[in-house]
């Protein structure tokens, strides 16, 4: 592949990514049973992070760096249970953001912060979705570094396993006890709610679809597979301190970035919808609200 080609795509890719600034990408023991119906004295409050707030997806609402869309899928679940909102969601967002203040940027220009998120929960919220990890494990960060138009370069997975160590399995791990203190902060502030926690989706199918998604086969199994090697974690969690887990992924078959614009819910590297690169769209935040609200009602 010829240096210049590569080098305009890169240039592309950039204007694409820049959105990126921000973003900073099982049932447990919890309560159960179909959701009462809900009306507007049901108190829902919103957590986590650009999976959840719905970056540059029309319309905004909130602070303008936390990229937080009228249209992402707490908005969308909240209006289909007839549930009071209260959303914090924030691109960027990471576990320690839950109670520490957020500092926010867009394109490198400061914007003010965010409070901690825990400040919207009190002792009679009813429902808490919360969706976190992305962003504590550098995931995202971690495929923005993996394009490659060439075929024959090095896999960028084997960067990520230099010298026999699993990186990307270090950082999960790190955020292992994070999670934990996360949900059992949750339950500490907010005793009778229902605590959801999602996945994240299908970002890319197996073997990818070079060059359309310009990574390379053997990476994009390498970064959907710490997706899901992530999405396990976050299972095991919920399940260990008394919340619900939403599988994400296995619904979005047949739905991720390597789909016609029509079909797919997740972007790519240059965005085919109003949605930030490597993101749900409006398409798959409103198919995540469909996916939790089908589990609240018990079906």
């Amino acid at each position: 592949m010829n240096s210049s080609r590569n080098k305009a795509f890169c240039r592309t890719v950039r204007t694409a990514v820049c959105a990126l600034a921000l973003t900073g990408l099982a049932v447990g023991t919890g309560a159960s049973g179909a959701w009462a119906a809900a009306d507007d004295s049901t108190s829902y409050v919103a957590l986590g992070d650009s999976m959840a707030s719905g970056p540059l997806i029309p319309d905004i609402t909130g602070p303008l760096a936390c990229g937080r869309s009228t249209h992402n899928y707490p908005h969308e679940l909240a209006a289909s249970i007839g549930a009071a909102l209260t959303d914090v969601t924030c691109s960027g967002a990471a576990s320690k953001h839950m109670t520490e203040k957020q500092s926010l940027s867009l394109l490198d220009v400061p914007m003010g912060s965010a409070p901690p998120q825990f400040d919207a929960l009190r002792a009679d919220t009813d429902l808490v979705t919360l969706t976190i990890g992305g962003n504590d494990t550098g995931l995202v960060g971690i495929a923005q570094g993996c394009t490659n138009l060439d075929p024959a370069a090095t896999p960028c997975k084997d960067k990520y396993n230099e010298g026999g160590v699993d990186q990307v399995g270090q950082r999960i791990a790190e955020f292992v006890p994070r999670l934990a203190a996360v949900l059992d902060g949750i339950h500490q502030r907010s005793p009778q709610a229902r605590v959801i926690v999602t996945g994240y989706g299908l970002y890319i199918k197996p073997g990818g679809c070079w060059p359309l998604q310009p990574v390379l086969p053997v990476d994009a199994d390498f970064l959907q597979g710490s997706v899901d090697r992530m999405n396990t974690v976050i299972a095991e969690q919920s399940a260990a301190h008394g919340a619900e887990y939403i599988d994400l992924a296995t619904p979005s078959k047949g739905h991720d970035s390597c789909q016609a614009p029509s079909d797919k819910w997740v972007e790519g590297y240059v965005p085919t919808a109003a949605a930030a690169p490597l993101h749900p769209n409006r398409q798959g935040e409103a198919n995540y609200a469909r996916i939790l609200g089908a589990h609240l009602q018990g079906s």
